[in-house]
């Protein structure tokens, strides 16, 4: 299929400018299912994003959200999905975190959806921008104590009686 080989064509384009451009700040290329995904060190996040909206034509940001995996290393993160729409192509951009480092450089000088994409993060996740125009909660109260996506919370009710393990599988 032509297809294929032309996306295939287009993220090896995508790798060869990256690479050159900002070598040991990329720790990893792969596809993941049928998407590219460059995975880049949070000092160069803002400016790799910016390589690829300049350089690459990713001129829009589809999406931005936080990233929770409890128990790593790093683990907070971020997540972005751009597109290049003239060429019908698009990446994901992944870039990683300690808990007690949860601040990233703002993308909204970059694209204006960034603002709510960026709050949302902060909201739900707890991850700063640096630089964000209006940085508050959206969905969730002023003063609420938690970030509700973070997996800081067993699945169930520990404390919980009326529950029946026995109908549950276990």
């Amino acid at each position: 299929m032509p297809g294929f080989a032309v996306k295939a064509e287009r993220d090896q384009q995508v790798k060869d400018r990256v690479s050159a451009a900002f070598g040991e700040r990329i720790s990893g290329m792969e596809q993941e299912r049928d998407l590219l995904c460059i995975q880049v060190r949070k000092e160069a996040l803002h400016d790799l994003l910016r390589n690829l909206r300049d350089e690459l034509g990713f001129h829009f940001l589809t999406t931005c959200c936080g990233m929770h995996f409890p128990g790593e290393a790093q683990e907070f993160g971020l997540v972005y999905h751009l597109h290049n729409m003239r060429a019908g192509h698009r990446i994901r951009v992944k870039c990683r975190t300690t808990a007690n480092d949860l601040e990233f450089q703002t993308a909204t000088d970059l694209w204006a959806t960034a603002n709510w994409m960026e709050r949302e993060a902060w909201d739900f996740f707890g991850i700063k921008f640096k630089g964000h125009p209006n940085l508050k909660r959206i969905l969730n109260m002023e003063d609420f104590p938690a970030f509700p996506m973070r997996k800081d919370y067993p699945l169930e009710d520990p404390t919980r009686q009326d529950k029946d393990d026995r109908f549950f599988g276990r």
